[in-house]
């Protein structure tokens, strides 16, 4: 039978939380107190720690069977030692090029900023830093005044609308949603098979099954709104990839029908197009004449916006369509500050 409580016994001890500190931090310092010596029992380290005694004995288990750290008790002194010098305890070794990478991955979050993935990302980089400790062999703040990530022209969308496509594409929930086109004088409804949710070029996309066109159509998300689910369900096609839809794209829209593109680059231009892969299929050659870039995609807006963003020093060589297009947008363009050239 269970005992009764008497006047006399001392109060129970408050329960304590088991994850109120990182193990792999945990760890660290337990290593640290019996590499001072001191035969430091479990009861003392959990009372340092704030821990119970069972999670201190789990730790010590742990860094014995699974670390091989030579860790035995002594019956006579009650408490733990090492039975061999430790030099370095094996927590993850990285090196300063490793945790600049850990570093640029955190601060590239932005696009997650407002999503339910903040929370869960954030609390993830957190207790990895954390259990890195002192064996990192750089500091986290010396890296984040020396390198840093900025992105320009960060979509905005509606998180309340991007919480309920996500939830919905990953229930395999039908939709429905007004949707405003870049040219439309007015939204127009939408009934959609969401089937993935996509992060290019900073900015949200959705891609889905559009209800009456019968086709996969790319919608971004800042022109979505007034979503609600349809009631309807369904299974995503198994070959349905991503990977496969932007294949021949220059960014987001389909590149189905892709085509070969040379461009001519002069100038600082020249210099600039080949410090970066601008597309998988790419080949860049340089002559006396500057930089011809080939590629194959499809003939898309994105395309042809990134082509007028270098002005006079690129050319487009092939194909005429593309050409005619440009230089129509460029015309346009000109136009539009006749006023501002001399007479």
């Amino acid at each position: 039978m269970p005992r009764k409580s008497s006047h006399n016994s001392r109060p129970p001890k408050p329960v304590r939380e088991v994850a109120s500190r990182p193990p792999m931090e945990r760890m660290w310092k337990i290593h640290q107190k019996l590499a001072a010596g001191g035969f430091p029992n479990c009861r003392v380290m959990a009372d340092d720690m704030e821990v119970s005694s069972k999670t201190i004995m789990r730790d010590i288990e742990f860094m014995r069977d699974r670390l091989g750290l030579p860790l035995e008790y002594d019956a006579v002194k009650h408490g733990f030692y090492y039975t061999a010098p430790v030099k370095d305890f094996p927590v993850m070794k990285v090196s300063q090029g490793e945790v600049a990478a850990l570093l640029l991955a955190q601060q590239s979050l932005e696009q997650f900023r407002g999503t339910p993935f903040e929370r869960p990302l954030a609390g993830a980089f957190r207790k990895l830093s954390q259990s890195l400790g002192d064996g990192m062999e750089v500091a986290w703040h010396d890296l984040e005044q020396a390198l840093s990530v900025r992105r320009g022209g960060i979509g905005l969308s509606n998180m309340s609308v991007f919480d309920v496509l996500a939830q919905a594409v990953l229930d395999g929930a039908e939709v429905e949603f007004a949707y405003h086109k870049l040219a439309g004088e007015k939204p127009e409804r939408r009934v959609v098979r969401p089937y993935h949710l996509g992060y290019i070029e900073n900015q949200w996309y959705l891609f889905g099954l559009d209800g009456a066109r019968g086709a996969v159509r790319t919608f971004a998300l800042p022109r979505v709104s007034d979503v609600e689910r349809t009631g309807e369900t369904f299974r995503r096609p198994k070959d349905f990839s991503l990977a496969k839809i932007l294949e021949g794209s220059f960014a987001v829209f389909e590149g189905r029908n892709a085509k070969p593109v040379k461009l001519r680059f002069r100038g600082v231009a020249a210099r600039l197009i080949g410090e970066r892969t601008w597309h998988p299929s790419q080949k860049v050659v340089r002559d006396k004449h500057g930089v011809l870039l080939e590629m194959r995609v499809g003939i898309s807006p994105d395309l042809r916006q990134w082509i007028l963003g270098w002005g006079a020093e690129v050319e487009v060589l092939s194909p005429a369509e593309l050409r005619r297009a440009v230089a129509r947008a460029a015309t346009e363009a000109a136009a539009v500050y006749q006023d501002a050239l001399p007479r």
